[in-house]
């Protein structure tokens, strides 16, 4: 594919979003997909921060835009703990690529700092009309026992740190992640008895991918804390009309009254050729399988979950040009990783279809959250954070071949 094919076809549609669709790709076909490796490449990497949390998108010029986390390297700076999630330092920001992830911008342009605490996973998902909705949430601290207060909130003492808990917020480019309107703060679900630091129904938050549909609403998998703070999650649908800035509930997307070991969480969505929209979730204790709702009915309701069979975490599911899917996600298991499988265009033979393995060097589980996008050559870029024997964590991606 040309640059000129490429922005033909990117024009008034997502080719990175989970719900891209490209109206003029072949039929898919079924022999087994060949996934080829082509190189391994380093996005950002600096000794002074901890960087983590990718996604990705491509331009309709076929610029790539990578947005991730990134906090101070408290262990390296200061000797101060080991690498945390949660830091009240942690911003939002971007860096980009003009020659298909080649070379990137050396300093990144900053999207957003939280000004009561730290941000975490910027998750973007680029729409039909060229804009950039980003969605993400935050942690303020407080102390110990500032934070032992707040008896109905989420508080998470990661490194020996007290942090409670915000809630999510979105962020939207029109200008190609120049500049950004919000933060636009979502409600709280149906269900949510958490409330956030200012003692409200904590506002609807994931970390995943939410796709655009056909019908150009945004569909968010959002979390819910349904039995109070940090107890159990069940995950809901959330849908917009006006590219993130209100929200409608509209249905559940998986809960498990039988089983507590679930604890439905990190959610990714697509849509298929046919209307259906279908959620790759994490488990939290699940034997860390994947497990996978559907809805047949445009998000009115979906079928019970089902069991995928294979472990990793979280996912991402890129639309490719002949329809197919790509699904990538972490492995947090030796040999620790970044793993794919490609579906068929409904993914319906995610039991069947073959694992790839990506990268098995890891040096710990604390890798991984992978995206993915078409590049203008007409190859895909999966980003995600990576580091070797407990290093320094950076934004690593691979470069893959797929037919």
């Amino acid at each position: 594919m040309d640059r000129r094919e490429f922005v033909k076809n990117v024009a008034g549609v997502s080719l990175v979003g989970a719900a891209s669709t490209m109206a003029a790709a072949p039929a898919a076909v079924a022999k087994r997909p060949r996934v080829k490796k082509v190189k391994d490449v380093v996005i950002y990497q600096n000794n002074l921060f901890y960087s983590a949390f990718p996604s990705v998108v491509t331009r309709p010029d076929g610029k790539l835009l990578v947005a991730f986390r990134r906090a101070p390297n408290r262990p390296g700076l200061f000797g101060q703990g080991e690498h945390c999630h949660v830091d009240s330092n942690s911003y939002l920001v971007l860096v980009h690529s003009t020659d298909d992830a080649a070379t990137w911008s050396r300093e990144p342009k900053l999207i957003h700092a939280n000004p009561f605490g730290g941000s975490q996973d910027p998750c973007m998902v680029q729409l039909h009309d060229g804009s950039i909705v980003c969605a993400s949430y935050g942690w303020v601290w407080l102390g110990t026992e500032a934070a032992a207060k707040h008896t109905r909130a989420h508080v998470d003492s990661d490194c020996n740190f007290s942090f409670v808990f915000t809630g999510g917020y979105l962020l939207r480019s029109d200008d190609g992640g120049e500049s950004w309107q919000g933060p636009f703060i979502p409600p709280a679900p149906p269900g949510e008895k958490t409330l956030d630091v200012f003692g409200n129904r904590c506002p609807a938050f994931n970390r995943g991918a939410m796709c655009q549909g056909k019908d150009g609403k945004l569909y968010w998998a959002v979390s819910v804390y349904d039995r109070g703070a940090m107890q159990r999650r069940s995950l809901s649908l959330l849908v917009s009309s006006d590219r993130g800035e209100t929200w409608q509930y509209r249905c559940q997307i998986a809960s498990d009254e039988r089983d507590e070991r679930t604890g439905f969480n990190e959610t990714s969505l697509t849509e298929t050729p046919n209307g259906d929209l279908v959620a790759f979730i994490r488990t939290a204790a699940f034997d860390d399988h994947t497990v996978i709702a559907r809805s047949t009915d445009g998000g009115k309701s979906f079928r019970p979950w089902e069991d995928a069979g294979f472990q990793g975490h979280p996912h991402y599911a890129l639309r490719l040009p002949d329809k197919r899917v790509l699904l990538v996600y972490g492995y947090r298991h030796k040999p620790f990783g970044i793993r794919a499988r490609v579906l068929n265009p409904e993914c319906t033979d995610f039991k069947t279809a073959s694992e790839v393995v990506l990268r098995d060097d890891g040096g710990g589980g604390d890798l991984g959250y992978p995206w993915a996008t078409m590049m203008s050559d007409g190859q895909v870029l999966v980003v995600y954070y990576f580091h070797h024997a407990n290093g320094l964590r950076h934004i690593a991606g691979t470069i893959l071949s797929i037919s």
